[in-house]
This record gives C-alpha cells, sequence and structure tokens, in this order.
C-alpha cells in the first residue's frame, strides 16, 4: 500500500503531494513502481497535529481518488470522517482506512456497512493532539489485541461482515518506541483475532532509534523495508508504505527466496 498524503503538513514528506496534479501523478508513480494499493489521505494524523474540517478534507483528497480510479489504480481513503468515507466510495475507492477503527465518527461503522468496502480497523486511544499521553500497557500485546476484538465485535454488531474487516495494530499510536518493536515482535499473535492485519511502520519515529542521530526521515526507508519484508514472512495482509520502489524490491527478493525453498 502506497501512501499518498495531499496534505500540507504530512510529517514524511513536507506537502510535496499537496495540490490535485502533483498528488494524482505521484499517485500513479507510486502504482507503476509496484503499489497494489494506493491509500490516500486529506488530514496529518502526526502527533500533534491540527484537525481539519471534513469539507476541507474532502476537497483535497475526492479529486485525486476519482482519476486514480478512473485510471484503473485500486484506492484507500485514508480518514476518520464517514462523510469522506462515503464520498470517497461513491468517487471510486475500494477501502477504507481508519486509524481510530470507527471510534472518531460513531457513523463510520453504519458507513463501512452500507458501502461493503474493505474497512481497516487501526488500534486507537485518541487523536493526535493527545495520543502520546495515552501510551500506557502493561503488556501491550496483550492489550491491543483485546481492544481490537472490542473494535471488531462493535464493527460487526453495527453491521460490518466479518470479512471485510483488515485489522492495523496502530504503530506510533499511543505507543512508546519499545511497545512498536513488542508488537512487531508478535504479529503472529494477532493470527488469533482471524483477520488480516496491515502494518503502517514507514518513516516513523520510533525508526529513528536506529539510525544516526542526524539521518533525515528518508533514511528510515532502509528499516521500513526490513520491516515489510518481517511482516510479510508473519503472514501481514499489506505493509503500507512511503517508498515503494524498495519495498517492492525487498518483497521481490523475498519472494524468489520462498520460491527457491519450495523447489525440489
Amino acid at each position: 500500500m502506497g501512501v499518498l498524503n495531499v496534505t500540507p503538513d504530512s510529517f514524511s514528506d513536507g506537502g510535496k503531494w499537496a495540490t490535485t496534479d502533483a498528488a494524482i501523478s505521484h499517485g500513479l508513480a507510486l502504482h507503476s513502481e509496484g503499489a497494489d494499493l494506493i491509500d490516500v489521505g486529506g488530514e496529518s494524523t502526526r502527533p500533534g497535529a491540527v484537525r481539519v474540517t471534513p469539507a476541507d478534507e474532502q476537497s483535497r483528497i475526492i479529486p485525486v481518488i476519482t482519476e486514480l480510479a478512473r485510471q484503473g489504480v485500486v484506492v484507500s481513503v485514508d480518514t476518520l470522517n464517514s462523510g469522506t468515507a462515503e464520498a470517497a466510495a461513491a468517487a471510486g475507492a475500494a477501502i477504507i482506512n481508519d486509524v481510530s477503527g470507527g471510534l472518531a465518527d460513531p457513523r463510520m461503522a453504519s458507513v463501512a456497512a452500507d458501502t461493503g468496502l474493505t474497512y481497516v480497523a487501526m488500534h486507537w486511544r485518541g487523536h493526535a493532539q493527545k495520543m502520546d499521553s495515552l501510551a500506557a500497557y502493561g503488556d501491550v500485546v496483550a492489550e491491543v489485541l483485546a481492544e481490537l476484538s472490542w473494535r471488531v465485535d462493535a464493527l460487526t454488531n453495527a453491521g460490518v461482515r466479518r470479512d471485510k474487516i483488515v485489522l492495523d495494530p496502530g504503530l506510533g499510536f499511543a505507543k512508546l518506541p519499545a511497545h512498536n518493536w513488542q508488537l512487531l515482535a508478535n504479529l503472529d499473535a494477532f493470527d488469533t483475532l482471524g483477520l488480516p492485519v496491515m502494518v503502517g511502520a514507514s518513516r516513523k519515529r520510533f525508526l529513528a532509534g536506529v539510525l544516526a542521530a542526524d539521518a533525515g526521515i528518508e533514511a528510515r526507508d532502509l528499516p521500513t523495508a526490513v520491516l515489510s519484508v518481517l511482516a510479510a514472512q508473519a503472514g501481514a495482509w499489506a505493509v503500507r508504505v512511503h517508498d515503494v520502489a524498495a519495498t517492492r524490491t525487498a518483497l521481490n527478493v523475498l519472494a524468489l527466496v520462498d520460491s527457491a525453498r519450495m523447489e525440489p
């Protein structure tokens, strides 16, 4: 899943794709580099980010989704807002990627149910302005599993088909670096929920810990690619990344090794 931030304040790319034409061009480039899905978002969810209105969010992303879908790209809409999810579905989006798992907007579950789109529900404890203060766990793996299980129950009770739900452990969201590493080390624990899992580690703050202190954001692409391979080996449904080309190459290497292993 290639990340396409149509925002002026993204932590990862500094608003490079904030105009419609630039965003469409970048989305098509990510697709050509090997992204199976393009995740289009119009509101930054980085720590401390200021909320935008659904109207502003939609003005940023709906033209982009419309054109990408018209050109045959499978599009995911990255949104907390049910109205934006509805508009994106009408524009041709195939997936709703909700970092709040339906908690930010009580109407989101019904929209997911009514549209019948694949719905990615992330583990979430609060909005960007306060999420760092919510990173308190006794056993982060057990607690994230339990909280995601509760979200699955709530979503299915609201009419979302279980076979349309994908789970995301929410790396970096109300998580300290140690929590993120523990979740990554135990991705197989999510098998107990019986649902596909998406991993979104790309360029996040905790990756700075394996790099030189003066390393830039894009230096995090190498550890992201490594984690993408590890996630694939753990059975992840998708990895959400900024540098599609590097991750596609890493996953191609893994596929060749796996293929050779299966040969007689």
